[in-house]
């Protein structure tokens, strides 16, 4: 096969292949908000009193389990899938601004999950708390 050949069938491969990627956006939306999960008994239960959830135990604190993001606002104790609907990276909390920034590509979500910042334009799924004594309770 002659130089000119092979490039020609190459570049017409790679065509082929890169059309595909060209047609899809870089959306890729949960239409649902969902992403975080409750364990099978349909509860997360957190004592507060473990040193494996110490973190909770401070304003600002947060953590990640199951999918779910729990964080300590100073107020109140808030949970949000912690998966971002934008393309499913992973949010954290940020006790300056009270809200749950991603830091893959910008988006930012409140405390009720809402979308604050594109990218992402589908809430995060909020998960209800509830505190009694040192356990918190999260449902769906």
């Amino acid at each position: 096969m002659k130089r000119r050949e092979f490039l020609k069938s190459s570049l017409s491969a790679g065509l082929l292949l890169a059309v595909p990627l060209l047609n899809t956006s870089c959306e890729k939306e949960d239409d649902t908000g969902s992403g975080g999960g409750l364990p099978p008994g349909g509860n997360l239960t957190i004592d507060l009193d473990s040193t494996d959830y110490a973190s909770l135990n401070n304003s600002g604190g947060f953590l990640i389990i199951n999918s779910i993001i729990i964080a300590n606002t100073g107020d109140s104790f808030v949970a949000l899938s912690s998966v971002c609907t934008h393309q499913g990276c992973t949010i954290s909390y940020s006790s300056s601004s009270n809200n749950f920034p991603c830091g893959c590509h910008g988006s930012v979500f409140s405390p009720t999950g809402s979308v604050v910042v594109g990218p992402a334009s589908v809430p995060v799924k909020r998960y209800n708390v509830s505190r009694t004594g040192n356990v918190l309770t999260i449902t769906g």
